[in-house]
């Protein structure tokens, strides 16, 4: 409780701060409180015995008295406590626990209703020793005398498992589960938590927090995702416990055999998510909370943004240097400064006089204008402020156990906050957008809703203020704010997301949290947050990101460059080029920083900058197609190589824990930035047991040997390949794996530019070869109709030859295309010919040795056709 205590004042005081005038003393009071609050969480971290007063009544499951088989599963008695155990498919368990004989009220923020109802028919089984079921996939086991629950798969491959003498513990209120931890298990998960990322011996508290200044060891900070994924031995499951209380892991602090998670209040209800491969655990994550919806094409454009840009005229500036300089953007940001006085949904009249016109300038530029609008309303009663107005009138704000409205004081001054769990104070919420919606902004940025409040308890909330449940689905009360704190962020990006919806239902919504719980990326993209202009963060951005994209959140970006601090030349551009393969690309700086737009440092700085965000919007059709995966798999855009490769291990464990912080950007292209990129030294690349190709140059390595002969280092304990890096400023590693067809398009300068020339196809003949695009409007919900298009590649080698496969056309969508530019990398003998089967059309084609590719141009006639490729002997 004290080391709570302090990290919670830690919190206040960073927040209070912020990053107008956090002072050197307040810096060595966090270091002070960071090292007091982790010296006592490292006893038992969040442990409820160590938490709760002994006072509370004390409950173990830990002997079946009693049991019934039900369709989907089994129900079992432990003296007053109740557990079931239910199959809502073949792989996908939930556990519920009531310590009082009464099961957790059935409803959720996080899961969907309708996967929730789901249900499987499942075998009962029963012996002496214990009482089960089993699935066509899964076997479930309760040992009769310690109430030991087993998940194994049907050949007894252990899934997951109680730990032996620890049964399920109550203390009053809270709870606490253990399992088994064997020594080659791995963690991944719980949203961008700082640190490595396997989770495996560090312990995490689920408390959305305002962490400005937040370091490696940083915890809590702004989500709370109490979703994670086991990995032991090519075995990979997914757990997620859906509580929206205070909750907490520990993966070996507490027991070096165990790990653990409760919550300090609320239900007691887990689901287990059976892969085997992690792909399949992060599709039914996907289906079980609900997808990340096909952003608009835009939002995967570079994004420039400053707290903040004003006046006017600086934003015309900023837009006009973008376009004379040809720096490929799409997006400018308006944090509060746009504001008048900082009040949600109002313009700065003097600093902005032609709000409206500005935006519509904007827009002929082929900028969208992105607008925060943080959830705290500006207490300011007869003051004709009609969000306040309107939200006292139909009741909107969350309230003191007195019933009077609570007023805590955030950028305006002393504010009100909307009680987003009533489904009508949602609506209204929504039905503040109307202005903006119409003067053209195009997204919105839902930033502080931890929620942040300045002047609060340990920077937020009292735990005693009011909400109100009003939601169907839900039992109708009032609860504290303890309950819904981890939830109260996701709840104001839906607010947001459906209010846009409603007012223009044919536009995909753009909206930008920083807080949300597990299910927030069905309204949301998201971003790490404010984090810090060094070396050490841009090396954390990686595992950050890759753990956001295996919670769900795989639309999300850490600031290029850095908030808080100001970079030095190499240190931003070396964040421009790991930006460009983020879902979100978008420069953001503190008030206090200098200025760190594309062009700063000078010309030399700005066009090793420049080139790499032209080399994203060549790539759009690449991750344009990797975005409508995410929309329908749950498979993130950034992703680590155990999810690719599950079967490159080293020592049985995920080859990412061998490989630094290389990571795949879709399923083609790993990117492989230095461990510690202000390191000149060189450093080794580990590349999975494939041949690769150098992106930059089209070099092939085959065998551990590059293409001229060079020799790549060899590892008999790895399975794969290994490559020399020197470092150079201008180059970040990318590699392609074999058997790519990757889809290019012509540098536009937006995404609203219609692109002029071929669509590319990069064909990297090898195993498996495939390749795919899918195009639609970018803007509209038109393609749920089939006005999309979707072309399937393939690639066939011979020993003289390859046969290049061009799918039909799938959907009603035009292309902007007519012709293909198809280009086989890899081979430096001479062609003998080139046709399309069945068609007497001539086939051009050229040779670029610099790049060891031979080049073709075809027609795309929409049915489909077959490039064959000749090579001479």
């Amino acid at each position: 409780m004290i080391a709570q205590f302090i990290h919670g004042a830690k919190e206040s005081t960073i927040k209070m701060k912020q990053c107008r005038i956090l002072s050197a003393v307040t810096l060595l009071l966090i270091v002070f409180f960071r090292a007091s609050a982790f010296g006592e969480q490292a006893t038992s971290p969040a442990s409820p015995a160590a938490s709760v007063p002994s006072t509370k009544q004390f409950t173990m499951l830990q002997l079946v008295t009693g049991s019934r088989s039900l369709k989907n599963g089994v129900e079992i008695r432990s003296g007053d406590a109740i557990m079931q155990i239910t199959a809502l498919r073949e792989d996908v368990l939930r556990v519920r626990v009531g310590p009082q004989g009464n099961l957790p009220e059935d409803a959720s923020w996080a899961v969907l209703p309708g996967s929730r109802s789901e249900s499987t028919t499942v075998s009962a089984e029963e012996d002496p020793t214990a009482i089960g079921f089993r699935t066509s996939t899964l076997r479930v086991r309760v040992e009769r005398a310690t109430m030991r629950l087993q998940i194994t798969d049907l050949k007894g491959e252990i899934v997951q498992e109680d730990a032996a003498d620890r049964p399920i513990e109550f203390h009053g209120p809270a709870f606490r589960v253990y399992k088994t931890m064997p020594p080659d298990e791995h963690y991944f998960g719980l949203g961008d938590k700082p640190g490595s990322l396997d989770r495996r011996n560090h312990a995490y508290n689920m408390w959305n927090t305002d962490s400005y200044g937040f370091q490696e060891s940083t915890d809590p900070i702004y989500k709370s995702i109490p979703f994670f994924l086991t990995s032991l031995r090519g075995i990979t499951t997914g757990i997620l416990l859906d509580n929206t209380w205070r909750t907490s892991f520990d993966f070996g602090k507490e027991l070096p055999n165990a790990y653990s998670f409760g919550s300090e209040n609320g239900p007691l209800d887990y689901y287990v998510l059976y892969g085997p491969d992690a792909k399949h655990v992060l599709s039914t994550y996907s289906w079980l909370t609900g997808p990340t919806p096909l952003p608009p094409l835009w939002s995967l454009g570079f994004q420039q943004s400053r707290f903040s840009y004003h006046p006017e005229s600086q934003v015309r500036e900023i837009a006009d240097r973008l376009r004379a300089d040809k720096i490929p953007a799409d997006a400018i940001y308006l944090d509060i400064d746009f504001q008048d006085h900082h009040r949600p949904f109002t313009v700065d009249q003097v600093q902005f006089p032609h709000f409206s016109q500005m935006i519509s300038d904007l827009k002929k530029q082929d900028l969208h204008v992105v607008a925060i609008t943080d959830l705290h309303i500006a207490y300011l009663p007869n003051a004709n402020y009609s969000p306040f107005d309107s939200g006292i009138a139909g009741d909107h704000f969350v309230k003191r156990p007195d019933n009077t409205i609570y007023v805590g004081k955030v950028w305006p001054g002393p504010s009100v906050f909307p009680d987003f769990t009533r489904k009508g104070t949602r609506e209204w919420w929504g039905s503040l957008y109307t202005q903006f919606v119409h003067d053209g902004v195009a997204g919105f940025w839902n930033d502080m809703n931890e929620p942040s409040v300045f002047d609060g308890p340990q920077g937020t909330m009292p735990g005693d203020v009011k909400h109100r449940i009003d939601e169907p689905g839900f039992q109708s009360r009032t609860t504290n704010h303890l309950e819904i704190h981890d939830v109260y962020g996701m709840e104001n990006s839906r607010a947001t997301y459906d209010g846009l919806l409603a007012l223009s239902p044919n536009q995909r919504p753009f909206v930008l949290t920083r807080a949300s719980y597990a299910g927030g990326q069905r309204y949301a993209v998201t971003w790490t947050g404010d984090n810090s202009s060094t070396w050490n963060h841009l090396r954390l951005t990686t595992p950050m990101l890759l753990n956001l994209g295996l919670s769900g959140f795989g639309m999300s970006g850490a600031d290029v460059g850095g908030f808080i601090g100001s970079p030095g030349p190499e240190l931003l551009t070396r964040w421009f080029e790991l930006g460009a393969f983020q879902p979100i690309d978008r420069d953001h700086a503190c008030d206090i920083s200098a200025n760190q737009e594309i062009w700063v440092h000078g010309p030399e700085q700005e066009a090793i900058r420049k080139r790499y965000i032209e080399e994203r919007y060549k790539l759009m059709p690449y991750l344009y197609t990797a975005a409508e995966e995410l929309s329908r798999t749950g498979l993130p855009i950034v992703r680590p190589l155990f999810l690719e490769f599950p079967d490159a291990t080293k020592d049985k464990h995920p080859i990412d824990l061998d490989v630094g912080n290389e990571f795949m950007f879709g399923n083609n292209l790993l990117i492989a930035p230095a461990i510690y990129p202000d390191k000149p030294d060189s450093y080794t690349v580990e590349l999975p047991s494939v041949n690769w190709y150098d992106y930059w140059t089209g070099e092939k390595l085959v065998g551990g040997v590059w293409s001229d002969g060079t020799p790549a280092l060899n590892d008999p304990g790895f399975i794969g390949r290994k490559v020399t890096i020197k470092p150079q400023l201008d180059v970040l590693p990318v590699f392609v794996r074999e058997g790519s067809i990757l889809p290019l398009q012509p540098l536009v300068q937006s995404t609203s530019e219609t692109p002029n020339g071929p669509l590319t196809l990069r064909v990297y003949p090898g195993r498996d070869c495939k390749g795919s695009v899918y195009i639609d409007d970018g803007r509209s919900f038109a393609y749920r109709r089939g006005d999309f298009l979707r072309m399937d590649f393939t690639c066939l080698e011979k020993p003289n030859g390859i046969t290049v496969h061009v799918g039909p056309h799938q959907g009603s969508y035009v292309p902007w295309w007519k012709n293909l530019q198809v280009e086989i990398y890899g081979r430096t003998v001479p062609l003998r010919k080139a046709s399309i089967v069945g068609s007497t059309e001539k086939v051009e084609s050229s040779f670029d040795t610099l790049h060891h590719v031979t080049s073709f141009l075809i027609r795309d006639n929409g049915v489909g056709s077959d490039l064959q490729v000749e090579w001479a002997q």
